[in-house]
């Protein structure tokens, strides 16, 4: 599938205890570079962890270090959650733009989330909030991801333009008329795309964990409009994230290196241990021993 800009697809996190075994090799150790293996089969992958606590700089720097063997390597990164979540509209973004600068200079942050949640409808006062934003963010990779439908317009995409910022395509489970649909829409030179599965049952169930809320492995023939509607984005935007968040036992994993096939015309190496659980690599992955670095 030809696309004209450029896809890097990939991963949310990479510190999951479930992956080991699967995505991580058997017997890895506590000295085991989870990041550094990770970024041998994919294009990027998405911090999480700055979305609960900013990163330090000394944090960030070890990072940079240890994808430095990944050519073409790229980072995107959450904003912390006060820029979101929280009532007031007292949020600093200081310490996560501090935190994520030697990303930035090494080239290597592709993109800065900025997630709002499914309980953040369209407003004039939650346009106003993400204007404030903008202004103190001048100049970042920013990323907006609404979740909630009534931002699903072009109207809504038409003013994130204005801003200057780029808008996150959600796949996510479709549940009445609250959830946004995955429109493949384009607003600046970056693009990106989130898919979190599709696992209606336990997505807003309060008593489900994270690991049961993202427990979702895309079919093939789920995958195949997904793919089409990256590779539309890709041909209005320079820059395209596909971001994988199934994340519960590396089925992330599989469905980025079925997309990086799809999508770059390649064929993924995978972690051997992953591809001996998931059948669906055989036929597209070549599969790598379970080598410890």
């Amino acid at each position: 599938m030809g696309a004209s800009g450029l896809v890097r697809i990939g991963v949310a996190g990479w510190d999951y205890p479930d992956w080991s075994g699967l995505v991580y090799p058997h017997g890895a150790g506590r000295g085991f570079d989870r990041l550094g293996w990770l970024a041998r089969f994919v294009d990027t992958v998405e911090i999480n962890a700055t979305f609960y606590r900013p990163c330090t700089a000394k944090v960030a720097a070890t990072w940079v270090r240890r994808v430095a063997h990944a050519r073409g390597f790229r980072f995107a990164a959450k904003a912390h959650r006060s820029w979101t979540h929280d009532a007031a509209d007292t949020f600093d973004v200081a310490p996560t733009l501090e935190g994520l600068t030697p990303l930035r200079e090494a080239g290597l942050l592709g993109a800065l989330l900025v997630q709002f949640p499914q309980s953040f409808h369209r407003s004039e006062g939650a346009q106003e909030r993400i204007g404030r934003i903008l202004d103190r963010v001048e100049g970042w990779p920013v990323v907006l991801e609404f979740r909630h439908a009534s931002w699903d317009d072009d109207f809504a995409a038409a003013w994130v333009r204005d801003r200057g910022a780029a808008w996150c395509v959600v796949d996510q489970p479709q549940i009445g008329r609250s959830t946004a649909a995955p429109t493949a829409r384009v607003t600046s030179r970056l693009a990106y795309f989130r898919l979190h599965g599709r696992n209606a049952g336990n997505w807003f169930r309060e008593d489900a964990g994270r690991d049961a809320r993202y427990d979702y492995l895309y079919s093939e023939e789920e995958l195949g409009p997904l793919a089409d509607a990256a590779a539309a984005m890709a041909v209005r935007a320079a820059e395209v994230y596909v971001i994988q968040n199934n994340h519960f036992r590396g089925q992330a994993v599989v469905n980025a290196l079925q997309m990086k096939q799809r999508l770059q015309g390649v064929r993924p190496v995978a972690p051997g241990s992953l591809a001996a659980a998931y059948p669906e690599l055989a036929a597209i992955a070549a599969p790598e021993p379970g080598r410890l670095i």
